[in-house]
């Protein structure tokens, strides 16, 4: 009997030190995971795309293409009131939003964008002008749904304050994140962002490895413009989420009703000119006319 509990104590012990040199070597490898491991930040952009009352179909277009273009953008119904801006950072929240698109059509041919970071802004009023869809261009290039793009900014951006400022906030709309819920792991076209003429051109190229017409030849990077392209010019930077205090406005800006208003006076100015002269033309033609002579035909033979 003694050496069967001899030989059971033995047993018992080397399952032991089995054990607990088993949970010292999960406990280093555990620390080491910790320390060779650091939690890394996550790309979180959510992108709400909503508009106003009162769209055309070319600016309802606008707004597929982009969404097509952008696969971490939430849709959603268009907002009733355009005086009611300061709900859009209640219903970003709502849908789990922290950027918001908003298109604003005013005279169904005037389109505005809000592009804003929610719910503390800051926020920048657009407007959007030369809209060219998808489908209206027609153009050869092409890029898979959902792919990621890599966005080119001219350098003008970091030449000016709210270029920097304008800069930052489209990176975090048109940036798509690697881990956003419909993208998809490939990077084939270049959204690019220029500024000319203070104005903001939008333009959208994919990017071509290879030779068309020489499928077989060496390869050769190239771009091709896909579409949509659109111009914007900055009107005004807002501190907070649709308001707030003016960080930059435009004064070169000069809106479009005041555009056709100057048009209609200068067709009225020339509808005006064109009777002046009539008038002036009927009256020398009063002035230069004779006096009836006394010979004349009506009174020799009256």
């Amino acid at each position: 009997m003694a050496p069967l509990l001899t030989a059971q104590k033995a047993y018992t012990a080397k399952l032991d030190a089995k054990g607990k040199g088993k949970r010292k070597a999960d406990d280093i490898n555990v620390d080491d995971d910790d320390v060779q491991q650091p939690k890394q930040k996550r790309n979180k952009q959510r992108v709400l795309l909503l508009s106003s009352r009162g769209i055309t179909h070319r600016m309802r277009h606008l707004m597929n293409d982009l969404e097509t273009l952008l696969p971490h953008i939430k849709k959603d119904s268009k907002l009733d009131s355009k005086s009611q801006l300061h709900l859009l950072p209640e219903i970003a929240d709502l849908n789990n939003c922290n950027n918001t698109l908003y298109f604003e059509a005013r005279r169904h041919e005037d389109l505005y964008m809000w592009a804003t970071k929610t719910p503390n802004g800051p926020s920048i009023k657009l407007h959007v002008q030369n809209v060219h869809t998808m489908d209206e261009l027609k153009m050869t290039g092409n890029c898979l749904k959902g792919s990621r793009g890599i966005l080119s900014f001219d350098k003008a951006f970091d030449e000016t304050e709210w270029g920097k400022l304008t800069k930052e906030v489209f990176t975090h709309i048109f940036g798509v994140p690697p881990l956003a819920r419909k993208a998809k792991p490939f990077i084939d076209h270049v959204l690019t962002f220029s500024i000319l003429d203070n104005k903001i051109w939008f333009r959208n190229f994919q990017i071509m490895e290879k030779d068309p017409l020489q499928p077989n030849g060496p390869p050769q990077t190239s771009l091709v413009e896909i579409g949509p392209r659109f111009v914007m010019t900055p009107i005004r930077i807002f501190e907070g989420a649709f308001g707030g205090a003016t960080v930059y406005s435009n004064p070169e800006f000069v809106t479009p009703a005041s555009v056709r208003s100057v048009a209609r006076h200068a067709r009225g100015d020339k509808y005006r000119q064109r009777k002046e002269a009539q008038e002036e033309t009927s009256k020398r033609k009063v002035l230069r006319k004779r006096d009836e002579d006394v010979l004349a035909v009506s009174k020799v033979f009256s």
